[in-house]
């Protein structure tokens, strides 16, 4: 899907489409799988869910921003951790890590479903334009608003599904 050219309602599909996909993983996970370790590395379940969210909450941030006519505020990750390098992520994902490892299952799953629905209510304020034209704003360095939606749910399938499935794939029933 490009992030320049699909209209808002498409977008607002895609949103509903990707909560269904996280619901769906959320489900085979399971209750008895949420805190097993090997989801990634050696986190559980959980641990990815929460880190997901950290990432999650930037993109709400933006959406609502733009939703507003504001400037998005800072990352919530102390100002010294930047995510133009990998060194800057790696210590931001581990900053997330921290900030949720003593969270429960259900309350990282509550504050992703609630993610969702605070992108879905931004996407339906923010005019279409808006959504899908490069340029509108300037803190996006010319990419459209949708980009950080696409950019949100590739970080998912992309960088953690793949690993999630196989793990899955190795537990017992």
């Amino acid at each position: 899907m490009s992030a320049a050219t699909t209209g808002k309602a498409a977008w607002l599909d895609r949103i509903e489409c990707e909560q269904e996909s996280w619901e769906t993983i959320v489900s085979e996970v399971g209750d008895a799988g949420m805190d097993r370790p090997g989801a990634a590395g050696e986190w559980t379940f959980t641990d990815v869910a929460g880190h997901l969210n950290g990432w999650r909450e930037r993109t709400v941030d933006r959406l609502e921003a733009a939703a507003r006519g504001e400037v998005p505020p800072p990352p919530s990750w102390p100002d010294d951790l930047s995510d133009e390098t990998d060194e800057g992520v790696e210590a931001i994902n581990h900053w997330i890590y921290e900030r949720n490892r003593d969270r429960s299952a259900a309350e990282i799953l509550a504050e992703a479903r609630e993610q969702f629905r605070r992108m879905r209510a931004a996407v339906e304020v923010v005019p279409e334009e808006d959504l899908v034209t490069p340029g509108r704003f300037p803190w996006l360095d010319g990419a459209p608003l949708s980009a950080i939606l696409d950019g949100s749910f590739g970080h998912l399938h992309e960088e953690h599904e793949p690993a999630l499935r196989a793990w899955l794939a190795g537990q017992p029933r």
